[in-house]
């Protein structure tokens, strides 16, 4: 059974910006795409071991929204948290959803 944890309003979500929420002691990188859908990333850099992806460029591969990390510029997938750069390499990503204008995240 998933646990959701209220982070912010959806109009606080800006598109194509992150924005960063802990839960517990699990650091979260929030998104907002154009399109308007949302997604949940842990916020480490496994490549440089900080917490700045949602500091990182969001965008899109191949219709794919992504997140490209401020360090070194690797690309990862908001969807799967592959790394497009380097497929071995995963972010963690966690369910999220919208409830009456409110981003909730569940973080097991």
């Amino acid at each position: 059974m998933k646990t959701w944890t209220s982070v912010c309003g959806y109009a606080d979500l800006l598109p194509e910006r992150g924005a960063c929420a802990l839960l517990g002691s699990e650091q979260v990188a929030l998104f907002r795409t154009f399109d308007g859908r949302v997604y949940a990333t842990g916020n480490r850099d496994p490549y440089s071991g900080a917490y700045v992806l949602s500091r990182g460029i969001v965008g899109t591969r191949n219709g794919e929204p992504t997140v490209a990390s401020p360090m070194h510029k690797q690309v990862f997938s908001l969807v799967t948290g592959a790394c497009l750069d380097d497929p071995a390499t995963f972010i963690p990503i966690f369910p999220i959803r919208v409830t009456s204008g409110m981003v909730e995240v569940s973080v097991l």
